[in-house]
């Protein structure tokens, strides 16, 4: 399940574009997983694990990929951390509920992500309860943010 801390928690990684570009590795990018996530949030095609075709940028290494992407291949692979997810878009959020139905991910949220319009179970840490849609979400998060 998704698991959402609202404002500051001093154990979550905050500058998580840092933190990715001295920690990744090669499989990382080449993942199957991690395609689709560069493909869908940044419009780019993986050639290998260190040229990446932006249609905006053209040819970019892993360190020039998004924040929002980075956030989410931290998330994906380093399952020890907490992360920042304000780094992210909109356009992460169904990543971050997709990646918690197979286990449990606790991120941090110093804004609310719009997590759209279908039902859905994130566990809100700050009062320890479950959000089913965005109304409810928001709810949990006004006396936090």
């Amino acid at each position: 399940m998704l698991n959402i801390y609202f404002g500051d928690m001093p154990e979550a990684i905050y500058n998580t574009a840092v933190y990715f570009e001295n920690v990744y590795q090669d499989r990382w990018i080449t993942d199957p997983v991690s395609i689709d996530i560069i493909h869908d949030v940044d419009r780019s095609e993986v050639v290998s694990a260190n040229l990446i075709q932006s249609p905006v940028l053209g040819p970019i290494s892993p360190r020039e990929l998004s924040g929002g992407v980075k956030t989410l291949l931290l998330v994906k692979h380093d399952k020890k951390h907490i992360f920042n997810a304000s780094t992210c878009g909109d356009n992460c959020a169904k990543w971050l509920l997709e990646f918690g139905k197979s286990r449990k991910v606790v991120i941090n949220l110093r804004h609310v992500m719009d997590f759209g319009r279908a039902p859905f179970r994130i566990r809100v840490l700050n009062s320890g309860k479950i959000a089913h849609n965005m109304s409810e979400l928001l709810h949990e998060s006004i006396e936090c943010l």
